[in-house]
This record gives structure tokens, sequence and C-alpha cells, in this order.
């Protein structure tokens, strides 16, 4: 049983931090340098995170400053910057790239909220995709004879309590990513 709890929790402490890395990725009003997670440059012919090629610094609140290692690749970044669904504008000056995050418009941050509640809501669905795979292998473990109905209740019971506290948090992460999506 104690198998089983271990497996799950692991599993559902994935799903949060899936959930934490999908919401990095969300445009807000605020300059963050995690927008840049999954944008990736091609360096040499080779797709590489742009973090693993320049500098990536926040001076202002609505200014963001890459500074890349090799001054060649800043012509590489800026075209990534450009292709990806951020819709940022990037300005270089030859030395650095310079973006000014612009403020969202009321529909844009509406449709930033919805986003965010559909990642909230698959990641509530994978955790309770967790609890079932869970409740199953406890019942497969009491058919065995490897557990006695007493545990398998119980296990369901310690199951049931883990997955709400995952849900609880999940609904946590969403309030504040929303505060943070409709902040002016």
């Amino acid at each position: 049983m104690k198998e089983v709890m271990s497996s799950a929790e692991q599993r559902m402490k994935k799903s949060i931090q899936s959930l934490e890395d999908e919401f990095n990725g969300l445009r807000t009003g605020r300059a963050s340098a995690s927008l840049f997670d999954k944008i990736k440059v091609d360096y040499y012919g080779t797709p590489t995170p742009l973090n693993q090629v320049a500098n990536i610094s926040v001076p202002e609140s609505r200014l963001i400053v890459i500074q890349p290692w090799d001054k060649g690749t800043i012509g590489e970044i800026e075209k990534a910057i450009q292709k990806s669904e951020l819709s940022l504008n990037p300005s270089n000056d030859g030395k650095v790239i310079r973006i000014n995050i612009p403020p969202l418009t009321e529909e844009r941050r509406k449709d930033l909220v919805k986003m965010a509640k559909n990642v909230a809501e698959q990641s509530r669905v994978a955790i309770r995709n967790i609890r079932r795979d869970g409740n199953e292998e406890l019942k497969k473990q009491n058919k065995e004879g490897e557990l006695s109905e007493d545990e398998e209740k119980r296990g369901t019971d310690n199951i049931q309590k883990l997955t709400d506290r995952y849900i609880e948090t999940i609904n946590s992460i969403l309030d504040k990513k929303e505060k943070e999506i409709l902040e002016v």
C-alpha cells in the first residue's frame, strides 16, 4: 500500500510542476525571464534553449534585456522571439536585444485567464487519473490477497485525501496566476 501511495504522490507532484511550468510560459503584463523558457534558438544548426545562449535580465517591470554571449547569434535570437507565440517585438542595437512588454488589453487578459483555467483543468484531470490508477492498484492487491479489505479502504481514503490536497494546490496556483494576469 505504501508503494501505491508514494507512486501516486510522486506523479501528482510532477503534475503540479508541469502546471507551474505551463503557467510560467503564459504572458502577463509583467516582464519575466521565464517567458522565454520554451524558445529555442538556431545556434550553429542546433536548436538550443535561449537561456543557454544569452543572459536574460529584467531591469524594469515592463522591459526585458537579452544579452547574447556570442554576438553572432543576435539575429537568430531576434528571429526566434518574433516566431514565438508571445507576440513580442524585439529591438536590437547590435549588442543586446531589448523587449518592451506592452500592457495587455482587457480582451487579451480574459483570453489568458481562459487559457490558464483550461491548463488547470487538465492538471485536475491528471490528478484524478492518478487517483483512479492508485485505487485500481489497491483493488488488484486486495484480489491477489496482498491487502485486506480494511487496508484497501484505508488506502483509498488516503489517496482521496492526497487528491483533495493536490486539487486544492492547483486551485491556489490558478488563483494566483489569475490575479497576476488581471493586474493592470
